[in-house]
């Protein structure tokens, strides 16, 4: 089922039938930038296929993953930052090939007033997000950081559905604010355990991986 069969199941027919109407279909390739720091968001993005990634940096240009948006799902502060009619805080990248529907900022309180579902929808949204940055940042208050790059590769393995994940280990090092290093030396341990197989910009997660 892909994220527009998800939504059709989510939404009354009257908002579906507008979502057809005003909403913008937009295709974006690995690597491209949805939204960045500093620009204005005009639309609010509805993921349908793929995976995007969104990053918050702090004032000394260090940058840290958020959260992942996967099918269905939908930027929460692209919502807060079209109704406030503000400035980006966050950047999103497509982490692959991203399909997904922009609402137009006009829309989005119009439509929190007129479906019950869109407004379900919205606050699910931030309440999932909500909970996603509370789990970064405990994981980051308190586990070690081998705890942290087991936690990020099953992350992968749940979004993407495969035990290959492709990842690179300097991308591993950018998104868990640590060095390349030292994300090489853990990987390698784990190898040595016998739980990953480790390739040129693959990682192959293993039975015991998740044991």
């Amino acid at each position: 089922m892909n994220g527009f069969e998800k939504l059709q199941l989510v939404f009354e027919p009257q908002l579906i039938q507008e979502i057809h109407q005003f909403g913008v279909w937009q295709k974006f390739e690995e690597g491209a930038h949805i939204m960045d720091y500093g620009k204005y968001i005009r639309m609010m993005p509805i993921i349908l296929e793929g995976t995007v990634k969104v990053y918050k940096i702090d004032d000394n240009g260090n940058e840290i993953l958020l959260y992942y948006l996967s099918s269905s799902e939908s930027c929460s502060m692209a919502y807060s930052c079209c109704l406030e009619a503000k400035k980006s805080e966050v950047k999103a990248i497509a982490e692959d090939t991203v399909e997904l529907i922009a609402i137009p900022h006009v829309k989005l309180d119009e439509w929190l007033c007129k479906y019950p579902s869109w407004k379900n929808y919205i606050m699910r949204g931030f309440n999932e997000r909500f909970l996603e940055l509370l789990r970064s940042i405990e994981t980051i208050a308190f586990h070690k950081l081998d705890e942290r790059v087991e936690s990020y590769l099953k992350e992968k393995q749940k979004l993407t559905g495969s035990s290959v994940i492709k990842v690179s280990h300097n991308l591993i090092a950018e998104e868990l604010s640590s060095t390349r290093v030292v994300i090489s030396r853990l990987l390698k341990q784990m190898e040595n355990e016998g739980r990953i197989i480790l390739y040129r910009n693959e990682i192959k997660l293993l039975k015991s991986f998740n044991d």
